[in-house]
């Protein structure tokens, strides 16, 4: 969790970081523009359905929560889509449903028709575009992920600064109905987005090598050698860091998104007009469109990409720090002081959630990861604005509201940043695993090495021989004048004799080597 996971993709196919990335990153911009803002979106709407269906707010805020939890809780499935058909089809699938459930719902006749359509496909269509999305980024990029990962989290501010004044026009012009029509039309872009997400695949290679990959791949589907890729990695969760992770992220939520939902409401009890207060989201969301891409060039420098953790750990201390100081403000130019803070921070923490799980996870474990990562803060989305609307029903007082969720951000912030230094140490490249060679293999390079090691004895043994046979001439010898012949002999042959012993990386000749001079 210190130190950035190994990374090579999918089949060992390396991150191209750049080239069809670049269209691919686009295509995931889009996709999380669509997921983030369009729940938001879609409450411009509420009045009418109020007046359509004589329904009360709460009914109409369901719809919103419906979509919320379905593109959290059905993280596990969409892991499951992934893993078993891939990215691409899940995506253009997803985007079929997304739009199909917005069509339905523009000839509903209840309240509950919209619940279903919009709610459940439309949600479920948006999960199978975000998470698939998100996977394809992180094949794509490693090196430059920090940045890839904050220019597609830029998607959702931009997003919501369009698609909001987008659906008053089309509210003001068509109706509700007509509206919904033309939003299921527009989410059918969700189905040129999937259409980018191009598989990664090998580089091709020429002749003998090509052949002998060939082979060597039959030869292992014939083994059964290949193990089955898992639909649903449960592995990831003996993993300390992701542990860690996943606890932080689902203490995190339950605080990180009260303030946008109460800040409006906040204003407009200070007695802010209606408009007036309905800038402060703008603000909120214009810094936000900043924040993200900056926060994703610092954490793709050299020296801040290992302890990416600590900076997200940083990010969340402000962005509670920023709640706890913003529950003191008492007019409207505070509150936008406040926005301008949160809309640094939470730029911060929204480009480094997804950015620090892959640290932690790798590519090949990071579907099944997200995917539980995502049913665990379904649970918290679900619980945490409606606890903080329970406690102002309570209090009727918004400063312990922005104190509690700025309590439970600073809170998640301290456990992964102190797990981490006390239960983590840095992650190391792991090695490869040795692959066993096939016995046939085994035989010839035993064989081989005992025929080295044989002429290593052989020419150890001539070399001896060659020098006893010199001693012998040397003392059996009495004329003065024959003797010199046989030393030079002698010595020639075991100067001939050393590079050959080295070469071939024999024993050395137990004699000492005698110098031509000396020999003379």
């Amino acid at each position: 969790m210190g130190g950035v996971a190994p990374d090579s993709g999918p089949s060992g196919v390396k991150a191209p970081d750049g080239g069809w990335g670049w269209a691919v990153l686009f295509g995931c911009f889009v996709i999380t523009g669509f997921s983030y803002a369009f729940p938001k979106a879609v409450s411009v709407f509420f009045k009418e359905l109020i007046k359509e269906f004589h329904i009360g707010y709460s009914d109409t805020a369901w719809i919103s929560s419906i979509v919320l939890a379905m593109l959290y809780g059905t993280g596990p499935v969409c892991s499951i889509l992934v893993n078993r058909f891939g990215c691409r089809p899940v995506m253009m699938v997803g985007g079929i449903f997304a739009s199909l459930g917005m069509i339905m719902a523009s000839f509903a006749t209840t309240i509950y028709h919209i619940y279903l359509t919009t709610g459940v496909i439309t949600g479920m269509g948006l999960a199978m575009n975000f998470q698939p999305s998100l996977i394809m980024l992180n094949r794509y990029f490693n090196e430059k992920r920090p940045l890839a990962n904050g220019l597609a989290a830029a998607g959702s501010p931009v997003a919501l600064c369009c698609l909001s004044p987008l659906g008053q026009m089309l509210s003001y012009q068509y109706g509700w109905r007509g509206g919904f029509l033309i939003l299921g039309g527009l989410l059918l872009n969700c189905c040129v987005c999937g259409a980018l997400m191009r598989p990664l695949t090998a580089p091709k290679r020429k002749g003998a090598d090509q052949e002998k990959c060939v082979e060597e791949e039959k030869k292992e589907e014939k083994k059964g050698s290949t193990p089955k890729a898992k639909l649903l990695d449960f592995s990831v969760c003996r993993d300390r860091g992701f542990v860690i992770y996943t606890l932080a992220a689902a203490i995190m939520v339950l605080g990180l998104f009260v303030p946008p939902v109460f800040v409006v409401s906040r204003a407009k009890s200070m007695g802010t007009p209606d408009t007036k207060a309905a800038l402060l989201l703008t603000i909120l969301g214009f810094i936000d469109i900043f924040a993200r891409p900056t926060c994703g060039v610092i954490a793709g420098l050299k020296w801040v990409r290992p302890r990416c953790v600590y900076l997200f750990s940083f990010a969340m201390i402000f962005n509670g720090t920023t709640d706890l100081l913003g529950s003191f403000a008492q007019d409207y130019d505070q509150l936008v002081v406040f926005c301008i803070f949160f809309g640094i921070s939470y730029g911060m923490v929204g480009a480094l959630q997804f950015e620090v799980l892959m640290t932690i996870v790798g590519t090949e474990r990071f579907s099944s990861a997200i995917g539980l990562v995502l049913l665990v803060e379904a649970i918290a989305v679900l619980v945490g604005p409606p606890g903080a609307g329970r406690l102002l029903d309570y209090t009727h007082n918004y400063q312990y509201v922005f104190m509690l969720a700025g309590c439970e951000v600073v809170l998640s912030a301290i456990v992964l940043a102190t797990c981490n230094f006390l239960f983590m140490r840095k992650k190391e490249p792991a090695l490869p695993p040795a692959q066993e060679r096939p016995p046939e293999e085994m035989e010839e390079l035993n064989k081989a090495l005992k025929e080295e090691h044989g002429e290593a004895t052989g020419s150890g043994s001539a070399s001896s021989s060659a020098n006893s046979a010199s001693t012998t001439g040397s003392s059996g010898s009495t004329s003065p004048a024959a003797s010199p012949a046989p030393v030079a002999t002698t010595t020639k042959a075991e100067v001939e004799a050393g590079p050959k012993e080295e070469e071939k990386g024999g024993v050395a000749s137990a004699a000492p080597q005698v110098e031509p001079e000396s020999a003379l």
